[in-house]
C-alpha cells in the first residue's frame, strides 16, 4: 500500500470517529467556549475536544508527523521523530451551524507533504465527514474523489439557466460590502447562489457536482486542505488568489472546467 493510501485510510477512520464525537456532543448541548477573530466567530467546547481527540489519535498512529489545527495552530503531533507529512485539521467546520443546530457542519482531515504552508504543500489524502447526514467524502492524490464508494465528477458545463454557485462571508463587518459586490458580479453567470456555512462542504459539493462553483475570501488552510483535493481529484480546479486590498484575504475559487475561468475573472475584478 502506498503512503498516500495509508494516510487516506487513517484520515477516513479519524474523520468518522471525530464526527461521531461531535455528533454526540451536539445532542448533549453546545457550550460556547470563546470567540476568535470577531464576536460572531465562535469556538465551542466540542471544537477543542474533537481536535484534541484527533491529535491524540494521530500521536498513536503517526507520532512523527506535523499537525496544523484550527484551535491549536501548528505543532508536532507528539514528540516523535520528524516527518514530511503534516495533518491539517478542522475539527468542526461550520461551528455556527453546529451551535444553532443546522445540520451543515463537518470534520475535515487532510494529510499533506511539504510543510504547513499551502503555497508549498502537496495534498496526499483527505476526508470530509458530515455527521448529521452521514456523508463521507474522501480523496487520495491520483486516486480520485469519492462519496462513500461512488466516484465523484465535477460538472463539465452548467445548465442553460446558469451556474449554481456558493459563497461565504468573513466575520469582519468591514469586509462585507466588497464581498457582496463580488456576489453581484458572480450572479451574472449564476442561476442562483447558496450560503452553506462550511467551506469543506462547499468544496465537497463542487466535487460531487451539486454545485457548479464556489468562491470565498479569507479561508484558512484547514478550511480547504481536504476539500481542495476533493475538487481537483474530481476533475475540477481550485485556486487561491491574493487580492490587492488592506484586508489581505486571499480569494479561493473552485469550479468545474466549464465555469472556473469565468468565475475567477468575475470574482477577482
Amino acid at each position: 500500500m502506498t503512503l498516500a493510501a495509508q494516510l487516506h485510510d487513517l484520515a477516513v477512520d479519524i474523520a468518522r470517529e471525530a464526527g461521531e464525537l461531535a455528533r454526540r456532543r451536539r445532542t448533549e448541548g453546545v457550550a460556547i467556549a470563546a470567540t476568535k477573530s470577531a464576536l460572531a466567530d465562535i469556538v465551542t467546547d466540542a471544537d477543542r475536544e474533537v481536535e484534541e481527540m484527533i491529535r491524540l489519535r494521530l500521536g498513536e498512529e503517526r507520532p512523527g508527523d506535523g499537525f496544523l489545527g484550527e484551535e491549536s495552530g501548528a505543532a508536532p503531533v507528539s514528540h516523535g521523530g520528524d516527518s514530511d507529512v503534516t495533518w491539517v485539521i478542522d475539527p468542526i467546520d461550520g461551528t455556527v451551524n453546529y451551535a444553532y443546530g443546522i445540520p451543515s457542519y463537518a470534520v475535515s482531515v487532510a494529510a499533506v507533504a511539504g510543510g504547513s504552508d499551502p503555497e508549498h504543500w502537496e495534498a496526499l489524502a483527505g476526508a470530509v465527514f458530515n455527521p448529521a447526514s452521514g456523508e463521507l467524502f474522501h480523496a487520495t492524490r491520483d486516486g480520485g474523489a469519492w462519496l462513500h464508494d461512488v466516484r465523484l465528477t465535477v460538472t463539465a458545463e452548467p445548465a442553460a439557466a446558469g451556474a449554481l454557485l456558493a459563497t461565504g462571508f468573513g466575520y469582519d463587518p468591514a469586509t462585507h460590502a466588497s464581498d457582496l459586490a463580488r456576489v453581484g458580479r458572480a450572479m451574472t453567470i449564476a442561476r442562483d447562489i447558496r450560503r452553506i456555512g462550511a467551506a469543506s462542504l462547499d468544496l465537497a459539493f463542487v466535487a460531487a457536482g451539486r454545485l457548479d462553483g464556489y468562491f470565498e475570501r479569507g479561508l484558512q488552510p484547514w478550511d480547504f486542505a481536504a476539500g481542495a483535493l476533493l475538487v481537483t481529484e474530481a476533475g475540477g480546479r481550485f485556486s487561491r488568489v491574493e487580492m490587492p486590498d488592506a484586508a489581505a484575504r486571499p480569494l479561493a475559487v473552485a469550479a468545474g472546467p466549464g465555469v472556473f475561468e469565468r468565475l475567477l475573472s468575475l470574482t477577482t475584478e
